[in-house]
């Protein structure tokens, strides 16, 4: 039977493709070491979404490996050998903010774990499709010098510029702007995606994602940032927005969409390619609407503070143009819009921290 391995399998993305890659008959070997707890506190560990795998997905082994330890991928890649057809890389720090702390963490986290999972792909299973999840961040904070126009409840982009009607396509240049030490680490993984396709012709491709968000993300304040808010709203938590004055806009994707994505690549895959990704036009919302949204979902009044600095290299508007993808894999739609989105998030969500209201 054809192997899936998931790094990242316990978070928000890599739970869901278990899930969705275990439905389709396939074997998933999950590698998670629960970093996510050690970068944002024991309350945002993944390990009750590990035990909820464990316990429901039949055809499910967990490792628990730390990407950067080359000797122990290689034990499974050694192990599992050509059985594996998909390597999906979830496994990452995360967060601006985090990375400027550790830096070598965050690099070695990012870049080096991915370069393992890279060579270890080529060397033991070439044939396989490694899919890799990248980040809008790689284009630093380019996307701030478009022709942005302030409106009472968000920033948009000027109607007249080619970029209104679809957003920003692959096509936007990443050099010469603010990357975060976090965005700087992710562009050399991507870049390394890229290069491992091209160089030794495999089927590899990044996926750089806007917000990927649903109601398994353990969200925190410094990463996740629409399932920590949904948090807060449920259990009355006051809440910071940093910069923009809270009209930023993002684009959010069910991490359930993103998965049928990557089935769609893998049942048909490329080489080296790149595709933005994310809700689009389709599925976007600034932080004061999210935050209207979720008082109205829940009922509470939402407490927030503004602050007057916005996080280095971060956006006021990101809308991800998934032109490409569409025409290269028509038969996937999306199906969550950001109200469909919200709503189901606040349903799971209240029952997840009922406990803590």
């Amino acid at each position: 039977m054809a192997i899936a391995l998931v790094t990242g399998s316990a978070g928000l993305v890599g739970s869901d493709a278990v899930r969705y890659f275990a439905d389709q008959g396939m074997d998933v070997i999950g590698i998670d070491n629960d970093m996510r707890a050690y970068f944002f506190g024991a309350a945002s560990s993944t390990a009750w979404n590990r035990g909820l795998l464990e316990k429901s997905i039949s055809g499910y082994t967990h490792a628990n490996i730390d990407i950067r330890d080359k000797g122990a991928l290689e034990k499974i890649f050694t192990k599992y050998a050509s059985d594996i057809s998909l390597i999906l890389h979830t496994a990452a720090q995360p967060s601006h903010d985090w990375a400027a702390r550790e830096p070598l963490t965050d690099f070695s986290v990012n870049a080096v774990g991915t370069l393992n999972l890279l060579e270890l792909t080529r060397l033991h299973c070439p044939n396989a499709v490694f899919i890799f999840v990248s980040t809008n961040k790689v284009y630093g904070d380019r996307p701030n010098s478009l022709p942005l126009v302030e409106g009472e409840r968000r920033w948009e982009i000027d109607e007249s510029h080619s970029y209104f009607a679809d957003g920003i396509p692959e096509d936007m240049s990443i050099d010469n702007c603010m990357h975060s030490l976090f965005g700087a680490s992710k562009v050399a993984a991507d870049i390394l995606v890229q290069e491992y396709g091209r160089y030794f012709d495999m089927k590899t491709a990044c996926f750089r994602g806007g917000c990927l968000t649903g109601p398994q993300h353990s969200g925190a304040q410094l990463h996740g940032f629409l399932a920590y808010l949904v948090q807060c709203s449920i259990t009355k938590t006051p809440y910071t927005i940093f910069g923009y004055k809270g009209k930023q806009v993002r684009d959010n994707i069910h991490s359930r969409d993103l998965t049928r994505a990557f089935w769609a690549f893998y049942q048909k895959p490329r080489i080296a390619q790149v595709y933005n990704i994310g809700g689009g036009r389709f599925s976007n919302c600034s932080m004061l609407e999210a935050i209207e949204k979720c008082e109205q979902l829940t009922g509470n009044e939402f407490s927030y503070t503004l602050s007057e600095q916005n996080r280095m290299g971060d956006h006021i508007w990101w809308i991800s143009d998934t032109r490409k993808f569409r025409n290269h894999y028509p038969e996937w739609k999306q199906e969550y819009d950001i109200d469909k989105l919200l709503a189901e998030m606040v349903d799971v969500m209240s029952v997840r921290f009922a406990n803590k209201v």
